[in-house]
């Protein structure tokens, strides 16, 4: 699929590729360093003719929406020449169409709520915001699907689902926040994954625009559908790069009836590793089991107080969800399981606010770990489950010689633990190098452990450094050639891992 060659480049932005702190000061980049011919149309002139294609009132090049388009939940910063807010997919055909035609680079972004620089416009030129483009076109129980626009906050999704009695079950933590599209670009996953699976398995068609314009429809309504490749699972993960998602028809499914949680405090975390091994090994299939460490519990407890997590150094939630009397059936196997396998003590919550107090819970871990005033470099690395101790054992071992400490908890059932180095004074360069230096040993040692360096984040700008130790040298091979193949003029997401 090569693509006609560009009329000409508009992109001479002085800081390209540099990624800067929010609040660093510098030019804006693409289309203020414009270098055209005299006889070509000025920056200006373009800022202009966008305008007119898309809609003046869409079009902002205000201060403060530069700013909010520059970052994401990560540290690096840079500023795009000018915001577009599509409103819908002509919009975004639009903006596609002008910047495939002059060579401006175009970055998406939903809601901005990402961990790796994924949406930070690296080469300035188009943000492209889709968080206008968030309606619920449709929520049909009898196809068991709901088609919605990218921009529809998945917190949002779940509750329309569940007024009638159906239900999305992807739930990333921060889904009041986070928008489909943006859990499409990063298969986003969440607590219920172990059970329940990621975003993909419930991804059934796409709307895409396409690097020149172009807009592909793939998959469908239907839930079996094998006709030609799998061109969702190819957008699905793409983080931005291969196409932009404008609609999607979600998979829904009839929601369970009941749920009860278990609430476990175990003197070591081997043990509560041991008994995740042991829950599944007896023939249960949980639909949420999260672990947390030792310095984790020790942050919580300072803020919460000790009463609310007494000693232990490590803590076990387990959900179950299902028909009211096989829930309160399977409760009660896993809360004597629980014994036998070492838990100190166990809380049981059966009714949805007494679960939701549980997660609620679970949700101040973060908080607590923020309470420490150390930078948290959010870490979302994967290991096979039988290596979780060893993942553990060798998070004290890099704490010791580095001094920098390490907090590890997450979703033990599929092994996507976020193992977070909790570092002080981060912007002294000395100790960002030593950071860095600590995350080339910790992903190193998860790639040579069979693991993954990123289980639902993805990769953006933060993991690039690792891509090709992540991917091998064919894999990365690869992956290129799908990029050249959709995007040959580099137009989409710019700067990120395959650069």
């Amino acid at each position: 699929m090569k693509l006609p060659p560009k009329r000409h480049t508009l992109i001479r932005s002085t800081v390209a590729g540099d990624a800067r702190r929010p609040g660093a000061q510098g030019p804006t980049g693409a289309f203020t360093d414009l270098e055209t011919p005299a006889t070509e149309a000025t920056p200006a002139r373009l800022i202009d003719e966008l305008r007119e294609r898309v809609g003046a009132a869409k079009v902002s090049q205000r201060e403060d929406d530069i700013a909010v388009h520059s970052t994401d939940k990560w540290y690096a910063s840079h500023p795009p020449d000018v915001v577009v807010f599509a409103e819908n997919t002509d919009d975004v055909v639009a903006v596609m169409a002008f910047a495939h035609e002059y060579g401006v680079p175009v970055t998406t972004r939903g809601a901005g709520v990402g961990y790796v620089g994924g949406c930070v416009p690296l080469k300035g030129g188009i943000a492209l915001s889709l968080a206008r483009m968030n309606r619920i076109l449709e929520v049909n129980a009898a196809d068991g699907v709901a088609v919605v626009q990218a921009g529809v906050i998945t917190g949002d999704l779940q509750a329309a689902a569940r007024e009638v009695g159906w239900d999305y079950p992807p739930d990333p933590a921060s889904l009041k926040e986070c928008s489909i599209g943006g859990n499409i670009a990063t298969n986003a996953g969440g607590p219920r994954c172990l059970k329940y699976g990621v975003t993909r398995n419930y991804i059934l068609g796409l709307e895409v625009v396409l690097a020149d314009g172009r807009v592909l429809k793939c998959g469908g309504r239907v839930h079996k559908n094998k006709t030609g490749f799998d061109l969702v699972g190819l957008f699905t993960g793409s983080e931005g790069m291969l196409g932009i998602v404008t609609t999607a028809v979600v998979r829904l499914i009839p929601r369970p009836p009941a749920r009860a949680m278990l609430a476990a405090v175990f003197p070591e975390f081997a043990t509560a590793a041991a008994a995740v091994q042991g829950i599944l090994n007896s023939g249960h299939l949980p639909s949420a089991l999260e672990i947390t460490d030792g310095f984790t519990l020790a942050a919580a407890r300072k803020r919460l107080g000790a009463d609310r997590l007494p000693d232990g150094n490590a803590h076990l939630i387990v959900e179950v969800d299902g028909r009211p009397r096989a829930v309160a059936s399977e409760i009660e196997e896993l809360e004597e399981l629980l014994g036998k396998l070492g838990a100190a003590r166990i809380d049981r919550a059966e009714t949805e606010e007494a679960c939701e107090g549980i997660w609620q819970l679970r949700r101040e871990f973060s908080y607590s770990l923020r309470d420490t005033g150390l930078t948290k470099l959010n870490e979302d690395i994967v290991v096979p489950r039988s290596k979780l101790v060893e993942l553990v054992e060798f998070a004290r071992q890099l704490e010791r010689e580095t001094g920098i400490s390490v907090a590890c908890f997450g979703h033990a059932g599929d092994g996507n633990i976020h193992t977070n180095l909790m570092v002080a004074d981060y912007d002294d360069p000395a100790t960002r190098k030593k950071a860095n230096g600590a995350l080339d040993r910790l992903f190193t040692w998860v790639l040579d452990h069979g693991g993954a360096i990123t289980g639902e984040h993805g990769v953006g700008m933060a993991k690039k450094p690792w891509i090709h130790q992540a991917l091998g040298a064919t894999g990365l091979e690869v992956h290129r050639a799908l990029k050249e193949a959709m995007d040959p003029g580099d137009t989409l997401n710019p700067g990120k891992f395959l650069d």
